[in-house]
């Protein structure tokens, strides 16, 4: 190769990595597998060895990690937050193991730890209360996210225990577990919005909300893992991990001291099984020597530690074939093609569909019918078509088309600019938008009405008794048909009833959310009822005034004015007006400010008629109280309203915790 062809081959590596590199550390939408990332660093590096005389300082070779974004403060390290080796096979572990054993014999242990698929942290402790958390960032600096990672249950505000020191840093991964990122992505498509490719996404993408009170709404968790300090406190990282967690700290127990590097391997073969039971996902395995002074003693490199490194696992992948392709139309209009798969063992689960994505995603793919495809999971959770093997095509196999028409209700699609999915624009006569709209309304997160299911949706929309949401205020006057149903007895109906005219007392921001207008979720609901007061004047709202609404911006103002420009959708609130609902904010006056509840600790716990668990908890706060997480020996006062949780009940109770309600609550200011 001339040294042309290699300057041109770096250049382009080069920039290639940095974009891969923001992908993953700023936007959290990587594109590419770690894997493939590594091979193409490790080709890099290899004709940077070749041709020293391109080697930039900026390269991707010699930076730790990634960009740090500008909407939080940058914080510099104390100790800079390096990067493990990489390493995917036997081989190599058995090199890194000579390696060691060259530096400093043979009498040393190691330590397994999982290797966590999440967001790297580092916090600081001063006289044992939190101060700091600051996200990994470039290595060397990162941004002080403290506000969010204070909403984390598992990370200590304050520690218990003694001996730990007056000023240290403890670092660890922050990440989502599975079953709460699965509830929250389909919050997100529900909402019309993108999902996150994987739970390690959603983690990184939360951390750097801005709203602190929308990170606490999402369930992350913190596994601690690494202790610096000025002055040792241990002899080995082993003897750490079992110190921290007398402070009070979240030290994942899978953890385990081996004495050899065949006990490394073993561990690392049974968590390649395992892997898929836990909770969480793992991308490989840490492997470090145990003694802080042989770790000393073998030092770092400019990029990692020369005592550590990081075995990862491949994505497990699998061949199958193409039986066809579908197409789901959810409740906002969005269709989305499916892939069904001949049956096939995937990381645990027997896969027999794959999302597609988009029309874009088949076209990249290039799709065949009866194609044989490679498939695997996307961060162990969502099975995707990763390519096509083509050495198995059918020569007279036809390309897949996306449709062009709406499979449930024949509209021609649309797409909007700028947008990857098409839409169904027939959301007044498309069965899975008119029932997917409905059972949105009828929703916990939305109306919250009792007694009327999915299924009951499904059943009283083809009995032909509602077609739009205002109809389900006027299944009073149908009780005789309703009898009719099948399941549907007497006791059942006046539930129902009950539920319907108990929702009309809901407020404003709950009737927004719950009409289901494309990309206004409940806190967008809630902000823009907050921010206009009522209906009208939301509808009367230009582009300009809505932007001017804070998290309010273009997608958004587009979507509420294109939503009420059409006559159909005012009709419907004119309907909803005179049905009873609320579509003004009603305004409670709080007149108390003192510090009648200071040193006061409270947990408010089920629905109140006169008050919102909010304007509870604002009266308690602006009269110096303090909102707990958790029933413990420490709460002063259990704030009890209907439909409580029995074992807050119970265990308020057996700790002798008084229960109030909230009009003693509000006794207690006078």
């Amino acid at each position: 190769m001339s040294p042309s062809e290699a300057k041109q081959q770096i250049d382009a590596l080069s920039a290639e990595l940095k974009q891969h590199t923001y992908n993953y550390y700023v936007l959290a939408m990587p594109t590419i597998s770690d894997f493939d990332f590594d091979k193409k660093l490790e080709q890099l590096a290899a004709l940077e060895k070749q041709f020293p005389e391109f080697l930039d300082p900026d390269s991707p070779t010699q930076r730790v990690g990634g960009f740090v974004t500008k909407e939080f403060t940058t914080v510099r390290h104390r100790w800079p937050m390096l990067s493990l080796g990489n390493t995917y096979n036997e081989q190599e572990l058995l090199d890194f193991d000579q390696r060691i054993r060259k530096a400093i014999g043979d009498n040393f242990e190691y330590v397994c730890e999982l290797k966590f698929d999440g967001l790297s942290m580092s916090l600081t402790y001063q006289d044992g209360k939190l101060l700091r958390a600051v996200t990994r960032g470039d290595g060397s600096q990162g941004d002080d996210v403290t506000t969010n990672v204070k909403t984390i249950h598992t990370i200590p505000k304050r520690l218990h225990g003694v001996g730990y020191p007056d000023t240290f840093e403890i670092r660890g991964e922050v990440f989502m577990h599975r079953k709460a990122f699965e509830r929250l992505n389909q919050e997100r498509i529900d909402n019309g919005e993108q999902p996150y490719a994987n739970p390690r996404n959603f983690a990184s993408g939360t951390i750097k909300l801005q709203d602190s009170s929308e990170v606490a709404k999402r369930p992350l968790d913190c596994f601690l893992y690494g202790l610096y300090t000025e002055k040792t406190l241990f002899k080995t990282h082993w003897e750490s991990l079992q110190g921290v967690k007398d402070w009070g700290f979240h030290v994942n127990n899978e953890s385990r001291l081996c004495n050899n590097i065949e006990e490394v391997l073993a561990f690392i073969t049974e968590w390649d099984k395992r892997r898929f039971e836990l909770s969480y996902d793992i991308d490989g395995i840490v492997i470090k020597v145990n003694s802080y002074g042989q770790q000393q003693e073998l030092g770092f490199t400019a990029k990692s530690p020369r005592w550590a490194i990081s075995y990862k696992y491949k994505a497990e992948q699998v061949q199958t074939q193409l039986l066809e392709v579908t197409y789901q139309v959810g409740r906002t209009g969005a269709v989305t093609p499916v892939a069904n798969l001949k049956p096939v063992l995937l990381a645990g689960t027997t896969v027999k569909r794959a999302t597609l994505h988009n029309a874009n995603e088949i076209l990249r793919l290039d799709l065949h019918k009866g194609d044989w495809v490679f498939v695997e999971k996307g961060g162990e959770i969502i099975p995707k078509i990763i390519s096509v093997n083509l050495d198995k095509r059918d020569a007279s196999a036809e390309a897949i088309q996306y449709v062009t028409h709406c499979p449930e209700c024949g509209t021609q699609l649309k797409r909007q600019e700028g947008e990857a999915a098409f839409y169904c624009p027939n959301d007044e006569g498309c069965r899975p938008q008119i029932t997917g709209k409905m059972q949105h309304y009828v929703g916990r997160k939305a109306m919250n009405i009792d007694g009327l299911g999915d299924e009951t949706i499904e059943t009283l929309f083809a009995r032909g008794f509602i077609r739009h949401i205002s109809d389900i205020y006027a299944l009073n006057n149908q009780q005789d048909n309703l009898k009719t149903m099948e399941r549907f007895g007497e006791k059942s109906i006046t539930n129902m009833l009950e539920g319907i005219e108990k929702s009309k007392q809901m407020p404003f921001e709950k009737v927004l959310f719950g009409l289901g207008i494309r990309f206004i979720g409940e806190t967008v609901a809630k902000k823009l009822a907050a921010y206009f007061k009522n209906i009208d004047a939301l509808m009367a709202a230009s582009f300009d005034e809505l932007i001017a609404v804070d998290e309010i911006g273009d997608r958004i103002a587009h979507s509420l004015i294109e939503y009420f420009s059409t006559d159909k959708h005012r009709e419907e609130i004119e309907k909803l007006r005179a049905a009873g609902l609320q579509f003004e904010v009603e305004e409670k006056e709080v007149t108390f400010a003192s510090d009648k509840f200071a040193g006061k600790s409270f947990i408010i716990s089920g629905v109140f008629e006169k008050y919102s668990r909010d304007e509870l908890k604002d009266i308690i706060e602006q009269n110096g109280g303090k909102i707990l997480s958790s029933i413990s020996a420490k709460l002063n006062y259990l704030v009890a309203g209907d439909n409580m949780g029995p074992s807050k009940l119970e265990k308020a109770t057996k700790l002798n915790i008084p229960i109030i309600s909230d009009e003693e609550l509000l006794a207690m200011l006078q």
